[in-house]
């Protein structure tokens, strides 16, 4: 182990070196979790699903064992910055490279519902920048499509500023959860804001499932584009493999344009 780089709830992550030379991340199940079948439970869902994914786009699981002393899984490291802190610390992203940050970002989203897989927590802290290449990580709620209810209603698993509205009332996951999710995250890259405002987490929700969304400030091609991720009703947002296709060199701005495949 080269550092610990993020601790989590039930988890401790650490960038290490494999036995290629290569920079990997290690995430180890905390001792407390190691020995509930629970913890051992959550985190071979995580593999299962991240081992499904094949993008450029997603950081790439490359090994695990869920039965060791400390269970672990051993993933792609993936060099850049959160998004959240880019633009913390920099501002919203500008000019060309927003768009093309939304198309590959929009480009992962589309491999992890081509493999069958919910990523279910599409947020700015779970993407990491490299000048305008993002890389998807974090599938530690992610599960299959065929996976039914993970959560208990009432329970909200996610970062609820970045959360689609049927998810707050209950309703289960689908890709157009991804979708809305993605496009509140692009929203916030691109102008700096949380689309849903701040405050208390009630608030911010009662604002979610009002659609009042803020959105100023945001160039073209997004400006037009993205009210259509966060449409209130799921089965009225496009594919994230639709967005990728309207955020092609060429094609970008055609948000209303050719034929819309919906999640």
């Amino acid at each position: 182990m080269l550092d610990e780089i993020g601790r989590g709830t039930t988890s401790v992550v650490h960038l290490a070196m494999d036995s290629a030379g290569r920079e990997v991340v290690v995430k180890e199940l905390r001792p407390e979790y190691a020995a509930e079948p629970a913890g051992r439970g959550a985190l071979a869902r995580e593999m299962a699903a991240q081992s499904r994914v094949d993008s450029p786009y997603v950081a790439r699981l490359l090994g695990g064992e869920v039965a060791a002393g400390r269970p672990y899984v051993v993933m792609q490291y993936a060099a850049g910055s959160p998004l959240g802190d880019l633009v913390a610390q920099y501002g919203p992203f500008g000019g060309e490279r927003l768009p093309r940050l939304a198309r590959r970002l929009a480009l992962a989203v589309a491999a992890v519902h081509d493999a069958g897989v919910l990523h279910r927590d599409v947020a700015p802290k779970n993407v990491i920048v490299l000048g305008d290449r993002p890389t998807l990580i974090d599938f530690g709620i992610a599960h299959g499509r065929d996976a039914g209810r993970t959560t208990v209603r009432g329970m909200v698993a996610g970062t609820p500023a970045y959360l689609p509205p049927e998810i707050i009332e209950g309703e289960p996951a689908t890709t157009a959860s991804d979708v809305f999710s993605w496009a509140a995250t692009l929203a916030y890259a691109g102008t700096g804001r949380p689309p849903f405002g701040g405050g208390t987490l009630h608030a911010v929700c009662f604002r979610i499932l009002r659609g009042e969304h803020d959105l100023a400030g945001l160039g073209e091609p997004l400006a037009s584009l993205l009210p259509l991720g966060l449409r209130r009703d799921p089965a009225r947002r496009p594919t994230a493999r639709w967005f990728a296709g309207a955020l092609a060199p060429g094609n970008a701005g055609a948000a209303e344009g050719g034929r819309v495949m919906f999640a």
